[in-house]
């Protein structure tokens, strides 16, 4: 058995997998297995992969259920001890693999590692270099924006990108996997952050680097879908996550965070529909019963 699971999970995106799958047949670690899970791509997306990398193995979904029920089913399916999440519009680095693989077995309570992603269109300047949230309830990509030549030292994050990012599985089944309830935006926080509470560390690893397209799926930084879900999740975060007294220290902060975000979003012209979705993250957190709701690491569909 390989050692590394790498999953790779699609909607129509195509136009990215040649770049994507050419960049992974040269890696210099080779103890890996790919997995790629469509979510109902109308493209030639599976054709593509049978036809150029056969040794890949494809699960398809029936539809759309987003990002964390792809990347679960991924999981699920996988034996190895490591699993690798990629995003499909990528282009890694050739020891991408053998850094995340090194940077997570030599930290014994390390749950994930990040990599450095580095803007595709602008490749002197860092994407991603971890995940942080803060007191005014924000979660945000450290380094974006920064020169690449910066973020080049291993540090503890709050979070790891699950845009390019390595798991212990025996630790994800401590934790559970990705609650498919967000379907897509800050379940890499949230996971990360159920991680912490269990006493686990996330961990940046700038030794492994990839170029990120950013939006493959969504589109643009700002767009109905992205407003919409992010909203919504950064409430059902809170509820899931946050211990009350935390809460309880936090709320003006984290009322003065929400406050910020609407003038911000109604200077775009996304003001109702960032309302929208905070209410809709109250609704949901309403709907659960208690604040423990994980995805179990053993359910199957």
């Amino acid at each position: 058995m390989d050692k590394v699971a790498v999953v790779i999970p699609n909607y129509n995106g195509y136009r990215y997998l040649e770049t994507c799958f050419a960049a992974l047949a040269k890696q210099t670690f080779t103890e890996f297995t790919t997995y790629f899970v469509d979510n109902g791509s109308q493209d030639e997306s599976c054709a593509f992969l049978r036809e150029h990398y056969p040794e890949t193995k494809i699960i398809q979904l029936d539809d759309n259920y987003g990002f964390s029920r792809a990347v679960n089913e991924g999981i699920r399916r996988s034996k190895e001890p490591y699993v690798i999440l990629l995003n499909n519009d990528t282009e890694v680095f050739p020891d991408f693999v053998e850094r995340l693989y090194e940077g997570i077995c030599k930290r014994k309570n390390a749950f994930a590692c990040s990599a450095k992603l580095i803007s595709y269109q602008e490749r002197d300047k860092i994407d991603d270099a971890g995940n942080y949230y803060n007191m005014l309830g924000w979660a945000f990509a450290r380094g974006k924006g920064k020169p690449v030549s910066e973020f080049e030292t291993s540090d503890r994050i709050f979070a790891a990108c699950a845009g390019a990012a390595i798991y212990r599985r025996e630790f994800l089944e401590k934790t559970g996997l990705f609650d498919e309830e967000h379907f897509a935006y800050l379940e890499d926080t949230d996971i990360g952050y159920r991680a912490r509470l269990l006493g686990y560390e996330n961990w940046y690893e700038p030794s492994a680097k990839v170029y990120h397209v950013g939006s493959g799926t969504s589109g643009s930084r700002y767009n109905l879908f992205k407003i919409r879900y992010s909203s919504r999740n950064n409430i059902y975060l809170i509820y899931k996550n946050m211990p009350l007294l935390q809460l309880i220290l936090n709320l003006p902060f984290l009322l003065l965070g929400f406050l910020v975000k609407t003038l911000f979003f109604i200077k775009k012209g996304f003001g109702l529909l960032y309302l929208r979705g905070l209410w809709k993250g109250i609704r949901l957190s309403c709907s659960k019963e208690g604040r423990k709701h994980k995805i179990p690491f053993s359910a199957r569909r």
